[in-house]
């Protein structure tokens, strides 16, 4: 066979070709899916439920997120120290590595406690309708409570992506995304006998949800396989020249996080300020956008974890081949999905509005439809982006990763944004120029890095 469908066939078979990135990351991508549909229909019912309540989820839950995600993104590197020494034929190192990062977890109890009374004067400061405030600090406080939970999941979780063993997550987080699905319908409306509680009812689903990988990943953790072959249990002793190493690779990947969701964070600050309506739009726009956004990050971290392996075995050409390979997934997908965000938005509109009661989703979806055109532009961008940046990452190029990150959230979306309301009284179009921009430039920072920088020669591993 000849032309383009011969090569496709003959890049599938191959080493470092499709197939070997598809084995790692389809469950990944399984996993992370089953995140979006949970976050997809919980966003819905509270569609169902009221505006307001759908207006409240995202700041409260960006600013939840944001609070966590230093921790959560240096806990999850656990996942490239698994796969260097797994590369490297060092499997007496991998349960060390990962006990490490559950000590570390223990922090966000810390965290946990001190924000709880903070909670009234964040939102105060928010400055949004006092409708939407008082929802928010209700969403906010009670997701607090299970993001301990999280962070553990996370540093446990990196143990099977670092070996490859990728199904064991996706089982586990399909069951976790079923638990929330049932309870969020139960508790916002209050089916089944039980109260209907409404957005602190989708706030406690999240919290069970996040408690239940947590349990199981470390229960399957000290099984005899894994305890015998990578010592998860006798290595549970606090590795102090590890963790160290763990804090100075990770803590920029965990930087960049937290600086980026902060940033976020801060665009849908302004967009509520814009307006009730163009706030929920915007919440809108970034739910129907995780259907391509969340999935890919099971493939992020699958090509972590691939070029981590690959570097442990000393294969550099390796690695680059497969981050190609995992490119020419990520963008075919972008690109048909941005297709038709730009042809049928309503389409993704539709779950939202099938049951809303209010007449203020007309607006909210004339507005949601024009915004979903932004995200169909910076597509393909974002597959470079969240590629390229997992590549260099698996290397062990986290300070590179975070500090353009940061230059460009900052210096191309939050200032600019400021700037744009408070000074221009500007439109939501203007912010999502902004955004978009943000995106484009990301993507072609880390394609030059990709392309020219030191990660071929560069491990985590001592």
């Amino acid at each position: 066979m000849t032309g383009p469908a011969g090569k496709i066939k003959a890049r599938y078979h191959e080493e470092g070709g499709y197939r070997a990135v598809m084995d790692m990351a389809l469950p990944l991508i399984f996993s992370t899916g089953a995140w979006t549909v949970q976050t997809f229909i919980d966003r819905v019912f509270l569609t169902w439920y009221s505006p307001e309540a759908l207006a409240a989820a995202a700041p409260a839950g960006m600013a939840n997120f944001t609070l966590f995600s230093l921790l959560i993104g240096i806990a999850s590197y656990v996942n490239t120290f698994v796969a260097q020494y797994h590369g490297a034929g060092r499997p007496e190192r991998i349960g060390r590595s990962v006990w490490q990062g559950i000590y570390f977890s223990l922090v966000a109890l810390l965290i946990a406690v001190v924000i709880w009374p903070l909670a009234d004067d964040l939102f105060r400061f928010f400055g949004h309708a006092p409708e939407v405030q008082e929802m928010e600090v209700v969403y906010f406080r009670i997701l607090a409570v299970g993001a301990p939970a999280v962070v553990i999941s996370n540093a446990i979780s990196g143990l099977f992506s670092g070996l490859g063993k990728t199904w064991i997550i996706f089982w586990v987080n399909f069951a976790a995304t079923l638990i929330n699905m049932v309870l969020d319908y139960l508790l916002i409306f209050g089916k089944m006998g039980l109260p209907g509680m409404g957005i602190a009812g989708a706030a406690w689903a999240t919290v069970a949800a996040g408690f239940f990988p947590a349990l199981v990943f470390a229960g399957i953790m000290i099984l005899p396989r894994y305890a015998r072959t990578y010592g998860t249990l006798r290595s549970w002793r606090f590795d102090r020249a590890l963790f160290r190493r763990l804090l100075r690779f990770g803590t920029p990947n965990g930087l960049q996080v937290f600086l980026e969701v902060l940033a976020f964070t801060i665009f849908l600050v302004i967009a509520g300020k814009i307006g009730t309506i163009e706030l929920a739009a915007t919440t809108l726009a970034f739910n129907i956008n995780n259907l391509a956004f969340a999935p890919m990050l099971g493939m992020m971290t699958a090509v972590s974890a691939l070029v981590g392996q690959s570097l442990g075995r000393e294969r550099p050409e390796l690695a680059e081949k497969l981050t190609w390979s995992a490119l020419h997934i990520c963008g075919a997908f972008y690109v048909t999905l941005g297709l038709a965000y730009a042809a049928v938005p309503q389409l993704f509109l539709w779950p939202f509005l099938r049951n809303a009661q209010s007449a203020e989703f007309l607006e909210i979806s004339r507005v949601g439809v024009n915004l979903l055109r932004f995200v169909a532009v910076y597509s393909i961008f974002d597959a470079m982006n969240m590629i390229f940046s997992a590549a260099i990452k698996g290397a062990g190029d986290t300070r590179y990763v975070a500090v353009t990150t940061i230059r460009l959230s900052w210096l191309v979306l939050v200032l600019p944004s400021i700037v744009w309301w408070f000074f221009a009284r500007g439109s939501i179009y203007g912010l999502w120029v902004f955004i978009t921009l943000y995106v484009i430039g990301l993507g072609l920072f880390f394609l030059r890095r990709f392309l020219h920088g030191p990660w071929r020669t560069m491990r985590v591993i001592d």
